[in-house]
């Protein structure tokens, strides 16, 4: 059985190499990486059509596989997103906020890595190249604990950057890997607080529990969070319709994805007359509240469901959609307060000060005015890919790209400088 802290251990000594490499040093190994990936490309693919089978076998969730299956298309990206990593600029050693003080102290802060990261995750593969990515470009080491349903390919990507670098002659403990998949695996991670500096998990609400519950390492949370477009009474529903749809069923088993659509009482029914077409070309499943269950079953949409309260805490990873009226912008602002309005929501409205209001009310990590919440993504950004998205408010908020994964140090220079 493997032992968890001597791994990170030596993850901790390999931190020490990686943040002193060059940024040319690091942008070849980078490069290295994906020549890896795509050396190995067989072998990954291979590993997950065997993950893929084992979850269909087991029954689990649609929503699940497609998240755990490695098309060609989101292996090309994986790739994609290693060689946009190397293409960014290097956060580390950036100075700012100087200046001198009267006593002739001249302070700087610099940015420098973490240290050693641990990110837990779930069922997507791809984010063990993404993290090891973003990890060794900003001076950090990682150690990463995969979900179980995707032991085998995240085990063909790990060997892959292993050799990527051996062949850069880096110390192979800056990417560590856990093989365990037990729960217990979890939990003694959870107690690495002398080797690793900061615990980023990946996954469903009941994971980011877990992590805050019984971590001894200071906790990121992040991805959780039910996604909300209010739609005002002045948006355009023309506009409105796709920008929706396209929140919607883009990627429905995004944490981004749109959850509950609140629409403003006048635009009630017009809005949901032009939205019945083409939520059904998607078999959207729509959970109906109040007033919008009347006119969508007078509409005859055909897979129609009386909502229920707790559909309003329910992020639906899935063609799942809560609608639901409301009076104004202020009961829209107080409907995300009630039920976890953390990650990315939206407006759309044509209304200056209606915008306002909701912008500076809305707690959201992404607050969007007329466009759709599915583009809260690193890449999105221009940051390249992410480790998480932070909901949380200290230290990092949204897309957590290299900068967030970095902190930052006063140096101090005097001339032999003494306090008086």
């Amino acid at each position: 059985m493997e032992n968890i802290a001597e791994l990170c251990r030596k993850a901790q000594t390999a931190s020490r190499q990686t943040a002193l490499l060059s940024t040319a040093q690091k942008n070849k190994l980078l490069a290295e990486m994906a020549v890896k990936l795509n050396a190995h490309r067989a072998d990954i693919m291979e590993a997950n059509a065997t993950d893929v089978k084992a979850a269909q076998d087991k029954g689990l969730a649609a929503a699940l596989i497609d998240r755990l299956t490695l098309t060609s298309a989101r292996f090309a990206e994986m790739v994609a997103g290693v060689e946009q990593v190397a293409a960014l600029p290097d956060p580390v050693g950036r100075s700012y906020d100087g200046r001198i003080t009267p006593y002739g102290l001249n302070i700087v802060k610099y940015r420098v890595p973490l240290g050693v990261i641990g990110v837990i995750y779930e069922a997507r593969p791809n984010v063990t190249a993404d993290i090891a990515a973003l990890c060794l470009k900003s001076g950090n080491a990682c150690v990463l604990r995969g979900g179980k349903e995707a032991i085998c390919t995240n085990l063909a990507i790990y060997q892959a950057l292993r050799e990527a670098l051996l062949k850069q002659g880096i110390d192979p403990a800056a990417i560590t890997f856990i093989k365990r998949t037990d729960r217990e695996s979890v939990e003694e991670l959870l107690k690495q607080d002398a080797y690793l500096d900061v615990i980023v998990p990946r996954g469903g609400e009941a994971l980011h529990r877990f992590c805050q519950q019984h971590s001894a390492i200071p906790v990121i949370v992040g991805g959780f969070g039910v996604s909300h477009i209010y739609a005002a009474p002045s948006a355009d529903i023309a506009k409105a319709v796709p920008l929706i749809i396209n929140a919607k069923v883009q990627k429905p088993a995004a944490c981004n994805a749109l959850d509950t659509l609140l629409i403003a009482t006048p635009l009630l029914e017009p809005l949901c007359t032009r939205l019945a077409a083409p939520l059904a070309k998607h078999q959207v499943k729509v959970h109906a509240h109040g007033r919008c269950f009347d006119v969508l079953q007078q509409l005859h949409y055909p897979y129609l469901c009386a909502g229920v309260a707790e559909d309003f805490d329910t992020e639906w990873l899935s063609l799942t959609l809560n609608i639901a009226p409301v009076a104004n912008v202020q009961q829209a602002a107080a409907h995300l307060q009630a039920h976890h309005a953390q990650h990315s929501d939206a407006i759309l409205s044509n209304d200056l000060a209606e915008i306002d209001f909701f912008v500076r009310r809305a707690g959201s990590a992404c607050v969007y005015v007329n466009a759709s919440t599915r583009f809260t993504d690193g890449g999105q950004f221009g940051l390249g890919a992410e480790v998480a998205i932070s909901t949380q408010k200290l230290h990092a908020r949204g897309p957590m790209a290299l900068e967030e994964l970095t902190t930052y140090q006063y140096v101090c220079r005097g001339d032999y400088l003494c306090r008086s």
